[in-house]
C-alpha cells in the first residue's frame, strides 16, 4: 500500500502527542512520588534525632556517617548536603499535603536556602504560577525580585504576596523598582546608546519578559506613529494578556525629565484614540530611566489621568542587604502606626 503523505502526517502528529503526554504524566508521578520519598526521609532523621524532645540530640555527625552509609547501598543522591535539606524539607513543611508537585526537588533545594517565610512562600507560589525552571528560579532570587515589588506594597500586600504570589490585577502590579537587567552583560560604567540598550533587550528578549513579568507578548520595537504631520517612535510596544491592554515601554540612559513624561503621555492618548479596539483596556506607559528625581516625577505625572508609571533600571544585581534592610524598616515603620 502507498503511503498517504497527509494521513502519514497526522499519525506522526497524534503519535508525538500521545507520548509527549505520557512522558509529562510519568515525569510527573516519578516526581510526586520523588519529593515525597524525600519528606518522609527528612522525617524518619528528625524522628531519630529529637526522639519525642524539642530539640535535636545529634549533629552533622548524624547525616555524615547517612550520607556514607546510604552513597555506599544506593549510589548518588545521598550527600550529607542533600540529606540536610530533605531534613530541611521535612522541618520546613511538616505537612506533606503542602508541598507542590508541580516542583522538582531542584526547585525545593533552592527554595528552602532561603530562611524569611514571606520570601520563601513566595517565589513558591511564584514558581506554580509562572511554570520557572530551576533556573529561572535562581535567578530571580539573585535578583531580590520579592524586595522590589514587597517595597512598593503595605504590610497586607507584602502578606497577600507571600500566601498568593503577585496576582496582576491593575498596572501597579507590573512596576518594579527597579527593574533589573544584569543579563545584557553591560558593565555598569560602560557607555552604551538608548538604541544599543534596546537592542540587547531584544536580543535577549526571553530573559527581558522573564523580567517584565507574566502576560507579556511582545509586538514591536521602534513603533511608527504619525501625529499630525510628525513622526513618532516607541522604543518597546508589549500586550498584556491579563490586563488586556497595550504597554508601552521608553528607555532612557540618564535621568527621566519632565518631558520624557509628558511625551508618553501623548502616546497613551493616541494608543487610546487610534489603536485601541473593542475590549482593550486603556493603555500602560512605563519610562525606564537609570535615574530619576522623585520630586519631579511627583509633579510631572500630577493630574494625568493615563496609567503612566516611571520607574529606574539597573544593569547589575541590586544589593540583597540594603534591600532586605529597607523592607524591614518598611515593615517596622508600619507596624509602629
Amino acid at each position: 500500500m502507498k503511503i498517504v503523505a497527509n494521513e502519514y502526517d497526522d499519525l506522526k502528529q497524534h503519535i508525538k502527542a500521545i507520548l509527549s503526554s505520557g512522558r509529562q504524566k510519568a515525569y510527573n508521578t516519578i516526581n510526586s512520588i520523588l519529593i515525597e520519598t524525600y519528606w518522609n526521609v527528612g522525617k524518619y532523621i528528625v524522628d531519630y534525632e529529637q526522639k519525642g524532645k524539642s530539640k535535636a540530640e545529634y549533629g552533622k555527625e548524624l547525616l555524615t556517617q547517612l550520607a556514607k552509609d546510604l552513597t555506599f547501598e544506593y549510589g548518588k543522591g545521598f550527600s550529607r548536603s542533600n540529606l540536610t535539606y530533605m531534613r530541611k524539607l521535612y522541618l520546613t513543611f511538616p505537612k506533606s499535603e503542602t508541598l507542590s508537585h508541580k516542583l522538582s526537588w531542584s526547585h525545593y533545594f533552592e527554595l528552602l536556602k532561603i530562611d524569611d517565610e514571606l520570601e520563601r512562600n513566595f517565589y513558591l507560589k511564584q514558581c506554580e504560577k509562572e511554570s520557572w525552571s530551576v533556573r529561572e528560579l535562581k535567578r530571580q532570587i539573585k535578583s531580590m525580585l520579592f524586595h522590589r515589588i514587597a517595597l512598593s506594597k503595605d504590610k497586607k500586600g507584602v502578606l497577600e504576596l507571600s500566601q498568593k504570589g503577585l496576582e496582576v490585577t491593575n498596572p501597579q502590579d507590573l512596576i518594579k523598582e527597579p527593574f533589573v537587567f544584569e543579563f545584557l552583560g553591560i558593565k555598569q560604567d560602560n557607555r552604551y546608546l538608548e538604541s544599543e540598550l534596546e537592542s540587547k533587550l531584544i536580543e535577549n528578549l526571553e530573559k527581558f519578559l522573564l523580567e517584565l513579568g507574566k502576560g507579556f507578548a511582545f509586538i514591536a520595537r521602534q513603533y511608527k506613529i504619525n501625529i499630525g504631520s510628525r513622526h513618532f517612535y516607541i522604543d518597546l510596544v508589549f500586550y498584556h494578556r491579563i490586563l488586556k491592554c497595550f504597554v508601552l515601554i521608553d528607555l532612557k540612559i540618564g535621568e527621566v525629565e519632565h518631558n520624557d513624561i509628558g511625551q508618553m503621555n501623548m502616546y497613551l492618548n493616541y494608543f487610546k484614540s487610534e489603536e485601541n479596539v473593542e475590549g482593550d483596556n486603556e493603555p500602560i506607559g512605563i519610562v525606564l530611566g537609570a535615574y530619576k528625581d522623585d520630586i519631579v516625577v511627583e509633579y510631572a505625572t500630577a493630574n494625568i489621568s493615563n496609567a503612566l508609571f516611571v520607574s529606574k533600571y539597573q544593569l547589575y544585581l541590586p544589593n540583597k542587604e540594603t534591600l532586605a534592610n529597607e523592607l524591614n524598616r518598611l515593615l517596622g515603620e508600619i507596624d509602629e502606626k
